[in-house]
């Protein structure tokens, strides 16, 4: 597959992936979905052909490097965009040397693709708009 991965300022077309993936077809409430941290956030956004097909959002926690609202379309899982994301979110903050840690809250049923990416879950499993989640780490040095 082709795609472009990269920082966009396109929030409108990021929000209706995540609303497709997250609001419509997992159930989860809008108001646990649209935050306020999109605004100090870096989008990324996965493109094929100019149709938006997945999204990451990133932040910043201090020396760690948050990703989060990660997410394929139907129509493009199993491809290996969902990662590709992840690796353009690890390469963003693995330029920046003030980054030690990149951090992800993993759905339970995705653990094993964010293992395979070498990160390492810790703690026990807590519940994110009613969907079992742990929180996972990737040391960068």
């Amino acid at each position: 597959m082709s795609w472009t991965i990269a920082p966009t300022a396109d929030i409108a077309a990021c929000l209706a992936l995540r609303r497709a993936v997250f609001i419509e077809e997992q159930g989860i409430a809008e108001a646990e979905e649209i935050d306020d941290l999109d605004g100090e956030a870096l989008h990324l956004l996965a493109l094929q052909d100019g149709q938006p097909l997945g999204t990451a959002r990133l932040l910043r926690k201090g020396a760690t490097g948050k990703i989060g609202r990660v997410c394929v379309l139907a129509e493009a899982r199993g491809t290996g965009l969902g990662a590709a994301l992840i690796r353009a979110g690890i390469a963003h903050f693995a330029a920046d040397p003030a980054f030690d840690t990149v951090y992800l809250s993993a759905q339970e049923p995705a653990l094993g693709f964010y293992e395979k990416l070498g990160f390492t879950a810790h703690g026990p499993a807590y519940d994110d708009a009613g969907i079992p989640h742990r929180d996972m780490t990737l040391p960068l040095r």
